[in-house]
């Protein structure tokens, strides 16, 4: 067996991992990440630890959360079957704690859960205790013994409660915290004091804090390129023409520019985008709560953090459980509603579109990675292109195992990620030779600076027709400039592997259909 080396050069023992996760938040939501929003603690994450600036989801919810457990791409693990026709688990799929429970760790999974493929992580035996399996995933207002709470405080309360479990019954064996929020995904609801705190805020309009976010961003070091433009032709997906009576006259569905806007429609998404950041604000001083149980632990040193969200910012506009009152309070129990894409297009700025596609502002996350003893840089900018398929080879490398001596079952595939552990030390040390993407016939793929990206969107295929973009991300990561027609060799061989990999990722999984 060839023991990992990562762990002892990071450190000389091997890290407990804390894996937070947030749903629906935007590129440049996070303070570190160029966004007004106030979130001191992932701030301060960021301020000791790196923060990557070209790190992908899979631009949607179930997808991401089933590659960064797996360490597969969704369409391996059928977690993004063709035409969302359901969900199989192949025979030798197994879960990071599957694999670290064998390294001596024990595995906690809190809050959302959403692996469409799985039976209930506890009782399949992938976690030593699991809350969130059938979590309420339509409000943010959860039932508790305690009472109502916010999501992101019920589910810090478990993730505290395990690590109290731990620490009285496993203190010294090496854990994996697995800490899923739900926020700040649709509806956006808040508690009446976090939104207060936001209120007026953003008057100003999506178009003037965007510009700000991009300014910052620049400034940051974290991106180059332009700021990219608006899509008012863009209808929101999921909406219908019923909504409009129940959301009244404030509400639209397009990305138009905010000067179009009547005053009742800008006080109706102004307040709107003030209760998405009351979701962030609460949910970081959540997670600034187990922050201090690490250090009250004595295991703050010895804990790797990562953080990042699930997909870039939703521009959807729906109406699901309880349905919407529009006399209640906005932001409270009783509404329903959702961000869009006004609001949408500045959270993931300065990328383009949203969660579902497979361009920058559906796929791009911020990538925070903190551990004291094991990563000594503060405040540095990792520039190496990574994915959630990677988050599995890391922890195993840092556990002591190295890639080829994964357990894996018999059956199973190859593991297409990376260690992202050399990139603690050393920027633009980890070099993936392709990253990939399909999320419901949203295609893309990238090497290198190169990208091409197709969306199955129906209003963009009447725009651009059914064809693939190229982009020269080292300079348009915001996907503006389409160069297939001066390098059209360059997009048919990216095609053509976009292809190969396609065939190579769906038969992986053995779904007959």
């Amino acid at each position: 067996m060839t023991k990992s080396t990562s762990g002892d050069t990071l450190s000389g023992r091997r890290p407990n991992v804390m894996f937070i996760l947030m749903d629906d938040m935007g590129f440049s939501d996070p303070g570190c990440y160029g966004g007004e929003i106030e979130t001191p603690n992932l701030d301060g994450l960021a301020a000791n630890g790196v923060r990557f600036t070209h790190f992908y989801n899979t631009g949607r919810c179930w997808p991401t959360r089933s590659s960064i457990l797996t360490g597969y791409y969704a369409p391996q693990v059928c977690m993004d079957p063709p035409d969302n026709k359901g969900h199989y688990r192949p025979p030798w799929q197994r879960l990071i704690p599957h694999y670290l429970r064998q390294a001596g760790y024990r595995g906690y999974h809190s809050g959302k859960w959403h692996v469409n493929n799985t039976r209930d992580p506890e009782k399949d035996g992938e976690f030593d205790i699991s809350w969130g399996f059938n979590i309420q995933q339509g409000k943010h207002f959860f039932d508790t013994d305690d009472g109502k709470k916010f999501s992101a405080t019920a589910i810090t309360d478990h993730a505290l409660e395990c690590l109290g479990d731990h620490q009285a019954n496993h203190a010294g064996t090496p854990f994996f915290s697995y800490v899923a929020h739900t926020a700040p995904h649709f509806p956006v609801q808040a508690e009446q004091q976090d939104i207060d705190k936001y209120l007026g805020r953003y008057d100003e309009g999506w178009d003037v804090m965007r510009e700000r976010r991009w300014q910052r961003l620049k400034e940051m070091g974290i991106v180059n390129c332009a700021l990219s433009d608006r899509e008012p032709e863009l209808r929101s997906p999921g909406y219908n023409d019923s909504f409009g009576p129940q959301y009244g006259p404030g509400e639209i569905e397009y990305a138009v520019g905010w000067d179009r806007l009547t005053d009742e429609q800008k006080r109706f998404q102004a307040t709107k985008m003030a209760i998405h950041a009351a979701m962030i604000d609460r949910t970081d001083r959540e997670i600034g709560r187990l922050v201090d149980q690490l250090k009250e632990m004595g295991v703050f040193e010895d804990t790797l953090v990562f953080f990042m969200s699930d997909n870039g910012a939703s521009s959807e506009i729906l109406i699901r459980a309880g349905g919407h009152d529009p006399e209640a309070p906005p932001g409270s129990e009783a509404t329903h509603l959702c961000l869009g894409p006004g609001w949408g297009t500045c959270c993931n700025s300065p990328f383009r579109r949203y969660k579902v596609w497979t361009h920058e502002g559906g796929v791009a996350t911020p990538l925070i990675a903190h551990w004291p003893n094991g990563i000594k840089a503060k405040g540095e900018l990792r520039h190496d292109q990574g994915h959630c398929i990677d988050f599995l080879p890391t922890i195993m490398d840092l556990a002591g195992v190295a890639m080829e001596d994964i357990p894996l079952p018999e059956g199973a595939p190859p593991l297409p990620g990376l260690s992202l552990a050399p990139a603690f030390l050393k920027d633009g040390s980890v070099t993936h030779d392709h990253i990939y993407f399909n999320h419901q016939c949203n295609r893309a793929l990238r090497v290198g600076d190169w990208k091409i990206v197709s969306a199955a969107d129906n209003v963009v295929r009447r725009i651009e027709g059914d064809k693939w973009q190229l982009h020269n991300m080292a300079v348009d990561r915001c996907e503006m400039v389409d160069l297939s027609k001066e390098h059209p060799e360059k997009l048919q061989e990216m095609v053509d592997l976009w292809q190969k990999h396609e065939d190579t990722y769906r038969s992986d999984s053995g779904y007959k259909g």
